[in-house]
């Protein structure tokens, strides 16, 4: 049966809103039922499906002016079902369940509303932890909508003042888009499209840089500009796109909300992001070509799946994505892009295979790890497993021994692989001692991974006669035994050092691998509160909350655990495999008065100063001058007779 356009063009519509408006009936976004959860004009730093490294950002930025300390309110009616405290990630938070059976966060917070602060604050003392998460039944912190929860700030892994804000499923904790819930905010912008990359998908997409196109909008879309149809000799492409979402009022650059590749006007694969689960956000790696990226490319997201790829985002109306061109007839191609508000942008070109264009295949020769299926690397005294869910694309890897020993190094340093290719999820390594290994020495393994933006170092264990751990990401791999330990920064001077003028106590403890926890315990000086030293140390101590906010330093201000008086403060720091050290100050606070300020030296004017210096001068000439006469007697000449 034949189908005419007209139809054609309504089946491509009705598949198109099948695939972005498909799970509503199990999950429907209720219009209207979350209200801004600041009291000012709701505007986004962000947006949820935003790119950032290794994962999509899960809800929006909401712009706090710049401003930290803007109350914030309950979305909807609830209860605070969950608080947590972290460094780095979401600093301090606040999950409310919902009676609908969806939750919202609120992350980077200052201070919580008094009462749920207080009960926090007991809870940490109580358990000697700063870091903490609670949970609450929906009877001890219930709230309504709009009900103050508390203030915005800049905790955690924020790098300047705003709201984090997420909505999710409270059984499965998936992230729904929040745009998706009627918020007020309007956006009638298009996204931007940029560049048009198209790959070879007769080999992996880590083993070739793509052949990058300059888009250009006309008033019918997107074009390739002096390019109808592109002429390749390859049989099997694939495409991705440089693009970013824009809301009125300006902001960063946003993500786009969807996407769908059609040829010849049939809907072939997409991707939406209405929902993403945190298992699941790093496919990003797999969604964006990950080796541009790395190498300082843009962002370039994939318009097809890749074949190791199984994250939720992508759907497969037809097939992955690939196209392929068996014979010549020229492919109509065109891409779909959208944001939440609906808003359309649409790329439109054309393709064609081309026999005279044809390049013999270049096959690199060597190990390959492949998608979909376990990959093992064994080589005497070193060996590697990869789950089967590892790897997103077949990736070239390069085994390589390198002729170093490091400082306590207990094994051969190993290449494996390169950085620029991405891992989902962690892989096993294990590397053989290049001497015996006391039972001292096996407690303290440290095994490094090298050779990326960013070296990693784990805690090893002995397995079966090899040094065992997980990584992430390929690199250099080698073993050490790690005997040093943490060195604490001091806290000044003298028998006893003066805090007199501090509002705070800061200490940064410092490793050759990593700090694995620091505490700082306060003995108070019961008999003296003159600032003068206790005749003997007592015996007890008390536990000092001192917050690690950014991850880099230990901060306590001074608080009523800590009134003017005499102690003893005792810092302990621990690395990753168990050294300790321990430092301890005799410490005073006393009630510290500023000195006066100096006394200013009143400057005399310049012209009063003028004035004077003419006095002087003129009395100085009215003065009679007494001349001193020298007399030079002329030498007697004497004639000669």
């Amino acid at each position: 049966m034949k189908i005419n356009n007209n139809a054609k063009v309504l089946l491509k519509i009705l598949l198109i809103l099948c695939f972005i408006k498909s799970g509503f009936s199990q999950n429907p976004y209720p219009q209207g039922y979350f209200r801004n959860p600041v009291g000012i004009p709701m505007e986004l730093s962000a947006n949820f499906g935003e790119l950032r490294p290794n994962h999509w950002h899960m809800g929006l930025d909401i712009r706090t002016q710049a401003r930290e300390n803007l109350p914030i309110y309950a979305a909807a009616e609830g209860y605070i079902a969950h608080v947590g405290i972290r460094g780095s990630s979401f600093g301090r938070f606040i999950v409310i369940n919902h009676p609908n059976g969806l939750s919202t966060l609120y992350a980077h917070l200052n201070d919580f509303y008094p009462e749920l602060e207080k009960y926090v604050t007991e809870q940490q003392y109580k358990n000697e932890t700063w870091a903490i998460e609670l949970d609450f039944t929906k009877n001890q912190f219930p709230v309504d909508k709009g009900t103050f929860i508390a203030y915005s700030g800049n905790t955690g892994g924020s790098q300047g003042p705003h709201l984090h804000f997420e909505i999710m499923d409270t059984k499965t904790t998936k992230r729904y888009n929040p745009l998706l819930f009627g918020f007020p905010l309007q956006d009638n912008i298009q996204p931007l499209l940029m560049r048009l990359a198209m790959y070879d998908r007769s080999k992996s997409v880590f083993e070739q840089s793509p052949k990058i196109f300059v888009l250009k909008n006309t008033d019918s879309g997107y074009i390739i500009p002096k390019l109808p149809v592109i002429k390749t000799g390859l049989s099997k492409v694939s495409f991705a796109l440089q693009m970013i979402d824009k809301m009125n009022g300006g902001g960063s650059d946003n993500g786009v909300y969807a996407a769908t590749l059609n040829v010849d006007e049939e809907p072939q694969v997409g991707f939406v992001l209405d929902s993403i689960d945190y298992d699941e956000t790093h496919y990003i790696n797999a969604h964006i070509d990950y080796k541009h990226d790395y190498n300082g490319g843009v962002f370039l997201q994939h318009i097809s799946q890749l074949p190791g790829h199984n994250g939720a985002e992508y759907k497969q109306l037809k097939n992955s994505g690939v196209v392929h061109l068996a014979d010549t007839l020229i492919r109509n191609i065109s891409i779909d892009v959208k944001d939440a508000s609906n808003n359309t942008s649409q790329l439109n070109f054309s393709i064609q295979h081309d026999d005279s264009l044809v390049v013999a295949p270049f096959y690199t020769s060597g190990l390959k790890f492949a998608p979909q299926q376990a990959n093992i690397l064994e080589k005497g005294d070193f060996e590697m497993y990869f789950p089967e869910t590892c790897i997103y694309d077949s990736v070239p890897v390069w085994y390589s021994p390198i002729a170093v020993s490091g400082y306590n190094a207990v094994s051969n340093a190993y290449r494996i692989g390169n950085a620029q290719y991405p891992i989902h999820g962690t892989f096993t390594v294990r590397l053989k001692p290049n001497r015996p290994l006391s039972n001292e020495a096996e407690s303290k393994l440290i095994v490094t991974q090298t050779g990326g933006k960013r070296n990693s170092y784990k805690k090893a264990t002995v397995k079966n006669g090899f040094i065992t751990v997980d990584f992430g990401s390929f690199g250099d791999f080698q073993a050490y035994t790690d005997f040093s330990p943490p060195a604490i920064n001091s806290l000044g001077s003298g028998d006893t050092v003066n805090l007199s003028k501090a509002s705070r106590i800061v200490f940064t403890p410092t490793d050759n691998f990593g700090i694995k926890s620091f505490k700082v315990a306060v003995y108070a000086c019961p008999s003296d509160t003159t600032g003068y030293m206790c005749d003997s140390i007592p015996t007890g101590y008390n536990w000092l909350r001192f917050t690690n906010d950014k991850l880099r330093n230990w901060i306590y201000k001074f608080d009523e655990r800590m009134p003017f008086g005499v102690y003893r403060l005792k810092a302990t720091a621990e690395d990753l495999v168990g050294n300790i050290t321990i430092k301890e100050w005799w410490v005073k606070r006393v009630p510290y008065t500023a000195p006066p300020p100096k006394k200013k030296v009143e400057k005399k004017p310049v012209e009063k100063q003028k004035k004077k210096v003419e006095k002087k001068a003129k009395e100085d000439s009215k003065k009679p001058t007494t001349k001193k006469t020298t007399t030079v007697k002329k030498p007697t000449t004497i004639k000669k007779k």
